[in-house]
């Protein structure tokens, strides 16, 4: 993540011109409280209707997006900022199709509003029905990231939800482009654009008039680095859930097959190393690092991963690999770069231990042929996903099947894991009576 947002967010009390700042974003929230109305009532076929309208005014608008884009990208260069956060930024042709298409595969999802949770009728003869129903307005806080514009407006817009965007100056060409975009369409389908409003331009300020706009905001996701979302848990006078970051780690046991191990290792590292997925941590147990650790230390550094290491990870590197000695702040660190911290494990119990220690809940995976060992990995580590035999860049909602998602939850209240549709819906109680009081 970028500081702007995350390291330097100013929440003290709100000078003339905050006040003004203050009062234009509850406007902004009182009119995103209006069309969630207009949202609410919507059948499932306006809604898909309106999906696959903005798919294509994305599509249509790629170069004007792109070109935008293009802005960002370059001001971030010039700024400083990370390989691995400046691919979060990036948009080309094709990601910008991959992202259409993920609108389009949102609507053809279930609707989850008016799903029957479940049902009784009570001795008495009442009939009661507890049904999903939209949360209202959705506020995001988020850097960096333009996909997530269009994640959130998808999602929002299928699950009966308005949306508003604080996306950061990082994007903020990319954003006032892409937002434009999807307002246009909304409007052409006979929707409101105040459906998906951004408020990029109020700065700073207008990120903790919606973290304050309680009453008006019905839940606020931030989504990014652990300074952005601490500050917005602990600032917000609005419900939060909260989205973690991601030090997940790989553990190879000792029955694990070497063949499969690496592969795993390397698509959880190296597929894309700026997502909260990717993998920060490895972790060896004792008996499979002579077999295993050379050749994986060789195929990591010829992906151009620095591997920060312990001794014995050091000891079984091959020539020529250089391995960084490792610190408590490696285990602790999502680096979101071509950097791995390495440990050799005595067994699984320590490889546990380790994971307790330092994980972020986010995502844990183990290797292994052991079905015992997995059970164990998996009932004793408490992430939000864990993976047997499998990367971790599979916790995410369009590989899971969710549609894209708004973000990963770490917290256990309403929502773990990746964030799709359901999780956008709150319940209420619907109940059926033929004029019966209460004795």
């Amino acid at each position: 993540m970028t500081a702007s947002l995350e390291n330097h967010l100013d929440v003290s009390p709100a000078s003339a011109a905050g006040d003004d700042v203050a009062a234009q974003v509850l406007a902004t929230a009182r009119r995103a409280k209006v069309a969630s109305r207009v949202l609410a009532t919507a059948t499932r076929s306006t809604k898909d209707a309106a999906l696959h309208a903005l798919a294509d005014a994305l599509v249509d608008s790629t170069a004007q997006i792109v070109a935008a884009n293009a802005e960002d990208l370059a001001r971030g260069r010039e700024n400083g900022t990370s390989p691995g956060l400046l691919d979060r930024l990036a948009l080309s042709d094709a990601r910008i199709v991959a992202i259409a298409d993920a609108l389009r595969e949102l609507a053809a999802l279930p609707d989850p509003v008016g799903e029957v949770v479940r049902g009784s009728t009570l001795p008495n003869g009442m009939r009661l029905r507890q049904v999903r129903v939209p949360m209202g307005v959705v506020g995001m806080i988020y850097e960096a990231r333009p996909n997530v514009t269009v994640d959130a407006a998808g999602l929002a817009l299928k699950s009966g939800n308005a949306v508003i965007l604080r996306g950061g100056s990082a994007a903020a060409r990319s954003n006032e482009v892409i937002v434009g975009v999807l307002g246009r369409a909304l409007v052409a389908q006979g929707l409101p654009a105040d459906l998906v409003q951004s408020i990029d331009a109020f700065g700073r300020a207008g990120a903790v008039a919606l973290m304050h706009a309680r009453g008006l905001v019905d839940v606020l996701v931030p989504r990014g680095g652990a300074d952005l979302i601490q500050t917005v848990v602990r600032e917000a006078t609005v419900p939060v859930i909260e989205t973690g970051v991601g030090n997940c780690h790989v553990y190879v046991d000792a029955s694990a097959d070497p063949a499969m191990a690496l592969p795993i290792l390397l698509n959880s590292k190296t597929q894309r190393v700026g997502v909260c997925n990717a993998a920060e941590t490895l972790l060896v147990h004792a008996a499979a690092a002579p077999g295993f650790l050379p050749s994986a230390l060789a195929a990591l550094a010829e992906a151009g991963v620095v591997v920060h290491g312990d001794a014995a990870t050091a000891a079984l590197a091959p020539v020529g690999v250089e391995v960084v000695p490792a610190t408590d702040e490696d285990w602790a660190t999502e680096y979101l770069s071509l950097d791995l911290a390495v440990r050799v494990v005595d067994d699984l119990d320590a490889a546990i231990e380790h994971i307790r220690t330092w994980t972020s809940g986010h995502t844990e995976a183990i290797v292994t042929r052991d079905l015992a060992a997995s059970e164990r990995f998996v009932a004793e580590l408490d992430s939000a996903a864990i993976m047997v035999n499998a990367s971790t860049r599979f916790t995410d909602g369009g590989q899971f099947g969710l549609g894209a998602e708004i973000g990963i939850s770490t917290q256990k209240l309403h929502a773990r894991g990746p964030m799709g549709l359901a999780e956008l819906t709150t319940t209420k109680w619907i109940v059926h009576g033929d004029g019966h009081v209460r004795p």
